[in-house]
Order: structure tokens, then C-alpha cells, then sequence
């Protein structure tokens, strides 16, 4: 009995070597390799397998050059002007891709028979799938490269000076305050033209004090009727105040301060003509010349102020004329500016200045590329 059961076992063994030992075929094909081209071939093959290649140009011409490699550049056959192979073997060491190419260098076409065949290691490997197929792989590499970085900083104090502005007041001055008759203008020996002059306070600069100009206002009203509207804008302004202490005392002084921006006037009463003009410009109006005026107006009463640097210093004139036939009039003149001191003073401080320290760093960049390769079929 176990010699029967020996035999048996021993005759399937020889049966399944010899089975793993039958030549597989991978392909059999005729193909035309154009002048001047190359062609290619993958297949894949399993451990253990042993690779049997068979060619011939059919036409008993060379071919310049046949080459088996390993994927991806691993030579494991190549030979030159070739008209006939037959059953060259290959050992397959490990699973792997194999590339057949064809090289044909000359000017004319050659008809190639070709014939690939694996014999497989084991029973396991019989039915493994030659076929390729092409997959997508992402190779990440790491680029190392060094900069300099930021690894701290240094503080140093500096000690310094500095001017800065410690104290600033406003103060409303009188600058003119005058009546004045204008004649009429049948007046033949006094005409009804006049003028009256002022000079605004001149700007005093030095390094820790300033006092500048930073406005101006003027007022012009005829007669009674104006001398009771200025004490009704007094009365106003005394409202608004309402007992506090201002820097301003007068309606003007509130106008050029801005804390009002109208003031009230007469709606019936003699009229006047009135005008704020330089020298040349009075000149020319006394003279009944063409002549241009910073500002103008006519009625029982009007005003203006005026805040722009390049006005706020300087001779001025108030220009004046009745075109009443035969009736004088009385004119009263206002001016006020507003004067704005400055104190200043030098303060200590400390300055910080703050300088990078800097190290030598390494850094690694990851670098991916892709590509496609070739990947064994499965069993």
C-alpha cells in the first residue's frame, strides 16, 4: 500500500513539473518596421520564468539592432544586424517588465517574424498575465538648500530730543474801530469816496514760540440802524458764551473764531458801498479807475472774514462811497483778528533701534514629479 501511495504522489509531481515546464506563449506576431524607425514591446513576467525569444527578418535582411531590458534600463540582451534568432533564453530573477525593441536604421521597411514564449517556475505562475498596463506614480524627492533667518534681535536705547508743542492760546485783538463820513455825491469839494487803512498784526516766529494771524473779520454799518443790530449780535454771542470764559469778546471775534457764521444786519436804513482793497487798488477806486477788491458789498450793513495765510498779513483798505445825491452818511468801521500763540518746548525720549540677528538655517523642499510606468498584470 505505501508504495503505491509513493508511486501516485511521485507521478503527480512529475506531472505538475512538467505541466510548469510546457512553454507559455506571450505573442506571435509579423510586423512591418518602417525605414528609419523603431518599434517596442512590454510584457511582464513572473519569478522563476525563463524568457524564450525567436526572430527573423523575413526576407534574410539585417536588422540594425534587437534589445531586451529589464524596465527600467536594465540590459539583458542586445545584438546587431540581425537576420535570425532562435530560443534565446532569458532568467527572470524577480517580477518584472520587460521591453523588446526593434531598431531599423535603414532607408527600407523589414517584415519581422516574432516570437515570445515564457516557461513558467511553478504551477503557482502558469496562468500569470503578461499583459502591461500603464499607471500614473508620484516620485517625491526633497530639495536641501540653506538661508539666513531672522533668529532674534539686538535692542539698543538711544537717548534724544524733540521739540513739541506744550501750550497753544487764541486771543481776539482790536485791530480798528472808527467811524466815518462819507459825503454825498453832489459834494463836489469832499466827494463820496473814502478810505481807511489798517495793518493786521505782523506773525512773530522763533524757535519755542509762535504768534500768527489765523484770521480776520471786518464790519461795516451806516448809521443807528447798524449800531443796533452789532448790539444785537453782542447780545447773542453773550448768550452763547453764557458766562464762561472766551477768548473772544466781540460778534467779529466770534465770526473769526468760527463760532458763528452770520451775523445779524438791518434790512432798512442808508446804504453804503464798501470794499477791502491793497494800496494800488484804492488808488485806482479813489481815482474812478477800473480796480479789483479781495471782497465787496452794499448795504446797511455787511462783514466778512477771512482765514487764508497769504490774507492774514499785510496793509489793507476799507473802500467807501455813497451814491446818495444830496445826504451824507455816517459809516462805522470794525476789524478784529485772531492771533493763535504757540509754546513750544524740547521733551526727552528714547529712541529704540532694533537690529536682526541672523542664523544659518536648512531647509528640505519636497519636489514631486510624475510619470508613467509600466505595472505587471495580475494572476
Amino acid at each position: 500500500m505505501f508504495r503505491i501511495v509513493t508511486a501516485f504522489l511521485g507521478f503527480v509531481l512529475l506531472t505538475t513539473i512538467l505541466h510548469a515546464q510546457q512553454p507559455v506563449e506571450v505573442t506571435e506576431q509579423t510586423l512591418k518596421i518602417g525605414g528609419l524607425k523603431e518599434e517596442a514591446f512590454y510584457f511582464g513576467f513572473a519569478t522563476g520564468d525563463k524568457i524564450v525569444f525567436n526572430f527573423k527578418e523575413v526576407d534574410n535582411k539585417e536588422l540594425k539592432e534587437i534589445e531586451i531590458v529589464e524596465y527600467p534600463n536594465n540590459p539583458r540582451y542586445s545584438d546587431y544586424k540581425i537576420t535570425l534568432l532562435e530560443n534565446k533564453t532569458i532568467e527572470v530573477p524577480k517580477q518584472g517588465v520587460y521591453i523588446f525593441r526593434f531598431k531599423n536604421t535603414a532607408l527600407t521597411g523589414r517584415i519581422c517574424k516574432i516570437k515570445v514564449q515564457r516557461i513558467p517556475a511553478s504551477i503557482e505562475t502558469a496562468h500569470f498575465n503578461t499583459s502591461v498596463t500603464w499607471e500614473d506614480r508620484d516620485e517625491t524627492t526633497y530639495k536641501t538648500y540653506t538661508k539666513e533667518v531672522i533668529a532674534g534681535y539686538d535692542t539698543t536705547y538711544i537717548q534724544k530730543t524733540k521739540k513739541v508743542l506744550v501750550k497753544t492760546e487764541q486771543k481776539e485783538e482790536l485791530i480798528f474801530d472808527k467811524p466815518q463820513r462819507v459825503h454825498s455825491n453832489a459834494n463836489i469839494s469832499n466827494h463820496n469816496k473814502t478810505s481807511l487803512s489798517f495793518k493786521l498784526p505782523l506773525n512773530q516766529i522763533s524757535p519755542y514760540k509762535t504768534t500768527k494771524v489765523i484770521a480776520w473779520a471786518y464790519w461795516v454799518g451806516v448809521g443807528k440802524e447798524a449800531n443796533l443790530a452789532w448790539k444785537q449780535n453782542a447780545q447773542i454771542i453773550k448768550n452763547i458764551v453764557k458766562g464762561a470764559v472766551a477768548y473772544f469778546t466781540t460778534p467779529l471775534g466770534a465770526l473769526a473764531a468760527g463760532v458763528v457764521t452770520d451775523l445779524a444786519t438791518p434790512k432798512a436804513g442808508e446804504d453804503v458801498y464798501y470794499g477791502i482793497a491793497n494800496q494800488t487798488n484804492r488808488d485806482l477806486f479813489v481815482a474812478g479807475q477800473k480796480y479789483t477788491v479781495y471782497d465787496q458789498g452794499k448795504g446797511v450793513a455787511g462783514y466778512r472774514k477771512f482765514t487764508e495765510p497769504s490774507l492774514c498779513q499785510g496793509t489793507y483798505y476799507v473802500l467807501l462811497s455813497n451814491d446818495n445825491l444830496v445826504q451824507a452818511i455816517d459809516a462805522t468801521v470794525k476789524v478784529v483778528a485772531i492771533l493763535e500763540t504757540n509754546v513750544y518746548e524740547e521733551q526727552s525720549y528714547s529712541d529704540i533701534i532694533l537690529k536682526p540677528r541672523y542664523e544659518t538655517k536648512t531647509f528640505s523642499e519636497p519636489v514631486i514629479k510624475t510619470s508613467r510606468v509600466p505595472v505587471t498584470g495580475k494572476f
